[in-house]
């Protein structure tokens, strides 16, 4: 049986280049005692150890150290023989700064390492390099995957790839089950219309008795948990096919706040100012409705509009592709960052322009990925709630093309680039009318 761990010290995973640098540069590691680290070093080589005379093949290290971050994390030691004789490296300083480039720039993701210098009074010093494998899997530069076995690594096989990915795949908040909420918080009425949408070809009705609301929900569309307190509705079960009122009560920061502004910046009086509510259908519906209150969507560019034609002290109503604005409408409520409490989805209409504020932490949502996503790469985080409120079956005519027909129909229609940043854990959207 493998020995328990080196450390069990808690720490956090820096999740960008900038965090990663400064937790290296400011975290101090913890000191780890001469008669510790002899006590491992004298139990051998395991799963969890590695011993190495000295720092040499960088490209060797990178892969012993993917070995035990992808096996649940461990130690390797510098300075030590094979025959567990302590022989000290030459230049503990220098073996260290390699290490943490290594863990830097040749493993992805960064591995975040503990690092101790030990001296013995005799001048020899080791150094120990202590791993965690909390955002497995990891790889090296070029792309390849290894486990630990016992005392030697390998390169993981194809099965034990996928079962790595399976394990670790993180749990997203639209899975999570709501508290408080049960079957009878399901309009039953929306969801048995969208799966029969689906009989004869994967929904077989004829073998269920009655509308079992609570099975359907967990077997067939994973949108369902169980618990002490028997099946609860996930948050992705709510927000598509939730009554409004429970999705309201229960999940009270879906709510879409909708302001008419008198003028073009948030700073003008305030003309209109309403609170939507419901499921994501109801939402949807109800966000438009505010938006034609004020604003005209056409299908194609009109050939003349009040706007050109008319001079008055008072803004005429812009005019605004109907898909683009349906499209950003979808996008706003569907890609939502449902785990940020004290952030609120907001649509601004100014006199000539729309915004539209989603939650999104900013933190690990690079400008290229924000480039990414004008060329319709995918940055969902809600995959399941996506995937269903974009289905003809879900009962809403949604525009096709996403976020890159959004921006030609837009630029079309208006003459001008719609505008998208990502700042201050939001992500805003700006569109411009004629």
């Amino acid at each position: 049986m493998a020995r328990r761990r080196f450390r069990s010290n808690q720490r956090h995973e820096p999740t960008t280049e900038r965090s990663f640098q400064e937790y290296i540069l400011s975290t101090p590691a913890p000191q780890t005692s001469r008669l510790e680290l002899l006590r491992l070093i004298r139990g051998g080589e395991d799963t969890f150890l590695e011993l190495k005379v000295k720092l040499s093949n960088t490209e060797k290290i990178a892969q012993e150290i993917v070995a035990l971050a992808n096996t649940g994390g461990g130690t390797i030691v510098f300075g030590v023989n094979d025959q567990m004789r302590v022989e000290g490296v030459d230049d503990a300083e220098n073996v260290q700064q390699e290490l943490v480039r290594i863990c830097r720039e040749e493993i992805y993701p960064p591995v975040v390492p503990f690092i101790d210098r030990i001296a013995f009074d005799n001048g020899r010093r080791i150094v120990a390099l202590d791993v965690d494998g909390k955002r497995r899997p990891y790889r090296t530069r070029d792309g390849r995957f290894y486990l630990r076995i016992g005392a030697e690594k390998r390169e993981a096989s194809r099965e034990e790839l996928s079962t790595l990915l399976d394990e670790t795949r993180p749990v997203r908040y639209e899975n999570v089950g709501v508290i408080g909420a049960t079957i009878e918080d399901i309009d039953e009425a929306h969801l048995w219309s969208f799966l029969r949408e689906f009989a004869g070809d994967v929904f077989d009705e004829t073998s269920l008795a009655g509308y079992p609301t609570a099975e359907v929900l967990e077997r067939d569309l994973l949108l369902a948990v169980n618990d002490q307190t028997g099946t609860v509705p996930t948050t992705a079960a709510l927000l598509l096919f939730g009554h409004d009122e429970s999705v309201k009560q229960l999940l009270p920061r879906s709510t879409i706040v909708a302001t008419r502004f008198a003028g073009d910046t948030s700073q003008s009086a305030v003309v209109d100012r309403v609170k939507l509510n419901g499921n994501l259908a109801t939402l949807y519906e109800s966000t438009l409705g505010f938006i034609s209150r004020y604003c005209d969507l056409w299908d194609k560019r009109p050939k003349n509009t009040p706007a050109e034609t008319e001079e008055s002290p008072v803004a005429a109503r812009a005019n605004y592709h109907r898909g683009a604005v349906g499209e950003a409408v979808a996008n706003m409520i569907v890609h939502r960052d449902l785990a940020l409490r004290e952030h609120v989805t907001r649509v601004h209409i100014f006199d000539h322009t729309l915004e539209l504020i989603n939650p999104r932490r900013s933190a690990g949502f690079s400008p290229v990925a924000l480039r990414a996503i004008r060329y319709g790469l995918p940055e969902r985080l809600n995959p399941q709630i996506a995937a269903i409120f974009s289905n003809p079956a879900y009962g809403l005519k949604v525009p096709v093309g996403g976020l890159p027909m959004m921006l030609r129909e837009s630029r079309l229609f208006s003459g001008k680039r719609a505008e998208t940043y990502a700042f201050n854990d939001e992500f805003r959207l700006r569109i411009y009318g004629r």
